[in-house]
């Protein structure tokens, strides 16, 4: 139904008659709505697909069956494929998914026969999983490694709730000193300790004692904060000093830093009595680019004067040869 709101200037002849103009315009035919305007305009019907499935995932090219797309109702996959929703197609027919195709394959061979991904892909094709929402296939490899050892990994680091603000308080620390003081790498204090108990070379006896005796007052005389730059600890587990070390580590290099660490002493403040703090402090060098490449840059320039040497070499060695009297 159309609804005039407002009258138009009439433009028929006195005669009555239409214009050519007109009667053009009395006899248009409206526009076809296009998929983008279905939601707008007029309903589509359901779309309709073939019972084998030619797929265009970001420019890798897949075929399948239409049965393997809709194994798990749930999935993503199994509603774009249900005929509720417009798949737009390529020029060659392929329904297109704007998606990277690289993993695809994988997440295809587990619907068809549930086969799974060798380790070195469990991470990327865990990506994809989440993003088509296939929860069978999510559950499997969240039972494989490395993502198995992630969850226990996680599990310890999730006693330390600060871990994460104070890892990139170690980044930015070592972004810090080494603009300023225009250097490749740069190095900074981290005190790493499992136990917020002193300890005294003297009376380790007392030292249980105080752990479970000594009163709320008696123990503030304990706290303080050694002189680092950011601090790990205490925690309640089996895991050592050496695993968070070790989680520190991993975590930085893979943010693409090069991270070496030793253990340059103990905080040495007096506390109490004969009592000292004895925290380890390990020193972290953090290096924010491979002097590798550097390296192949200097070689690259000085390579035209290896050719000279080299060639000064042989010519010189070929006149001792034949010669008589060169020096």
């Amino acid at each position: 139904m159309v609804v005039v709101t407002g009258r138009e200037p009439d433009s028929r002849r006195p005669d009555g008659a239409m214009s050519s103009s007109d009667a053009e315009d009395d006899f248009l035919e409206p526009a076809t709505p296009t998929a983008t305007q279905a939601g707008h305009a007029l309903p589509l019907l359901p779309q309709e697909f073939p019972e084998v499935v030619p797929l265009n995932i970001g420019g890798a090219h897949f075929t399948t069956r239409l049965s393997t797309l809709r194994r798990y109702e749930d999935t993503m996959l199994a509603a774009m494929f249900s005929g509720r929703h417009y798949i737009p197609t390529d020029s060659e027919g392929r329904y297109f998914i704007d998606r990277d195709g690289t993993h695809f394959g994988d997440v295809l061979n587990f619907l068809r026969s549930g086969d799974l991904p060798p380790r070195d892909r469990v991470r990327a094709v865990y990506k994809e999983a989440q993003y088509y929402a296939i929860g069978p296939l999510l559950e499997q490899l969240e039972n494989m490694q490395p993502l198995k050892g992630e969850k226990v990994r996680q599990a310890f680091l999730g006693l330390m709730p600060y871990y994460k603000d104070h890892l990139e308080r170690i980044v930015e620390i070592a972004r810090l000193r080494a603009v300023q003081r225009k250097a490749r790498f740069a190095k900074l204090k981290v005190c790493v300790f499992k136990e917020e108990m002193p300890i005294t070379p003297y009376e380790c006896p007392l030292l249980n004692s105080l752990r479970f005796e000594r009163s709320e007052s008696d123990g503030q005389l304990f706290e303080h904060h050694c002189e680092v730059d950011v601090s790990f600890g205490p925690w309640e587990a089996v895991a050592d000093v050496y695993d968070l070390l070790h989680c520190l580590v991993t975590d930085l290099s893979a943010q693409g830093l090069t991270v070496d660490h030793q253990c340059i002493g103990v905080c040495d403040k007096h506390l109490i009595n004969h009592y000292y703090c004895k925290r380890p402090i390990y020193e972290f060098k953090i290096t924010w680019w491979d002097s590798s490449m550097l390296c192949f840059r200097m070689w690259k320039d000085s390579s035209s004067w290896n050719i000279f040497f080299t060639t000064f070499w042989r010519c010189n060695h070929s006149c001792q040869s034949h010669v008589p009297g060169w020096p």
